[in-house]
């Protein structure tokens, strides 16, 4: 069941699909079971779709029960909330800000989190409280420690919980803190996305604990990353794709193009050149991965055409440097404009070619390390850093 539901709508059709797919264990079967998906869903949701970031249209539990119903036991992620709550109607918000997520994700990160009976955990992004939930009833209430920045969504949980009859503490504040009264944790698990991974976890884990977190670039693309802490920090590596939403205080502004063109016309004092590295090609999701850890403080935007002709758009975040490519359908040879300090499609440029000289290899050769002096990533060992262009 990958986004799809089954003719047996439920938690046992649901649990049997999660089986099957490999993200349920047996060691996690009686917590599924005893802190059902149900208990920590609104009775107004947004399914999503379980291979990309999109919603479909709202669900009312009373007004069509059976939907509600199948929505909360298929394997997608369900939004219950947008725009940090500023969002009225049923209508789709501008962007999502909490959510359940999709069961098979949720598991599979329980899997790589590997608890051990007696662990203390804290979990950062709390949501509707189901990932909590679950931690709770397998560890014991009084290990599982979960952050929630939103004071809302953080009494929601709270909620859900009681009803679910289990009792993890739950702390609204800043995720990028922890909650240092609960520490040392053996295991940290994030539901939100990072940039950076924040130094007070590896303060608050011991020595040879787990964190488990969805790692993003600013350019784009996200994976699982499962580090180890130890003395001088913490390394591991990537274990699957993901897209969760952002951690709120590592959110990036997004200035407007005119910043960049300084109230002239484009292409104001662009430098004009070609490529043959075709937009597309740098567009998948792992690629735009690859492409952020090796071209930082840059991200992009597409400005698309009904021909189905787009000018991709490269943006520095300090607004000091900008480039834009012209793709056509069918050309083999695509015109650039760069201007600032840094060119930025040379630089993504630089990024793919490096990925493409190395064999295209996939998420599972590359990882990261975090110590005091920041964090970087690598391919096959931390001795083997990814190039900075």
């Amino acid at each position: 069941m990958t986004g799809e539901t089954h003719e047996e709508a439920g938690p046992q059709g649901l649990a049997s699909a999660l089986v099957a797919g490999g993200a349920l264990s047996s060691d996690w079967l009686p917590s599924f079971n005893a802190v059902p998906r149900e208990l920590f869903v609104p009775d107004r949701i947004w399914p999503g779709i379980a291979d990309g970031t999109k919603q479909n249209p709202v669900v009312h539990r009373s007004q069509d029960p059976e939907a509600w119903h199948r929505a909360v036991y298929s394997d997608v992620p369900l939004t219950t909330q947008w725009d940090d709550g500023e969002h009225e109607g049923d209508g789709l918000g501008t962007t999502p800000s909490s959510s359940n997520s999709m069961p098979t994700m949720v598991f599979s990160m329980l899997q790589d989190l590997d608890v051990r009976p007696g662990d203390r955990v804290l979990e950062v992004g709390t949501g509707t409280g189901w990932n909590a939930g679950l931690l709770a009833h397998r560890l014991g209430s009084a290990n599982v420690v979960t952050v929630e920045y939103d004071p809302d969504v953080a009494l929601g949980a709270r909620e859900n919980l009681r009803r679910a009859r289990v009792g993890p503490t739950v702390v609204q504040g800043d995720g990028r803190a922890g909650w240092p009264e609960g520490a040392p944790y053996d295991r940290v698990i994030a539901t939100c996305s990072l940039l950076e991974i924040p130094p007070m976890w590896l303060e608050q884990t011991a020595p040879g604990g787990i964190i488990v977190a969805p790692f993003g670039t600013e350019y784009g693309g996200e994976l699982i990353v499962r580090l180890t802490v130890d003395d001088n920090g913490a390394s591991g590596r990537f274990t699957r794709g993901s897209a969760f939403m952002r951690l709120r205080q590592q959110r990036t502004d997004r200035p407007p193009f005119e910043d960049y063109l300084h109230g002239e016309p484009w292409p104001a004092d662009g430098v004009r050149s070609t490529t043959t590295l075709a937009p597309p090609d740098t567009g998948g999701w792992f690629v735009q991965f690859v492409i952020g850890v090796g071209v930082p403080g840059a991200f992009w935007r597409a400005e698309r055409y009904d021909d189905g002709a787009y000018t991709l758009w490269l943006y520095s975040r300090d607004t000091l440097s900008w480039a834009s490519v012209d793709y056509e359908r069918g050309h083999t040879e695509f015109e650039v404009y760069q201007s600032g300090p840094r060119k930025l499609w040379d630089e993504a440029a630089a990024a793919y070619q490096w990925w493409a000289d190395q064999g295209r290899p996939g998420y599972e050769r590359f990882g990261l390390t975090v110590t005091s002096e920041g964090q970087y990533g690598w391919l096959d060992s931390p001795d083997n850093p990814v190039p900075q262009h």
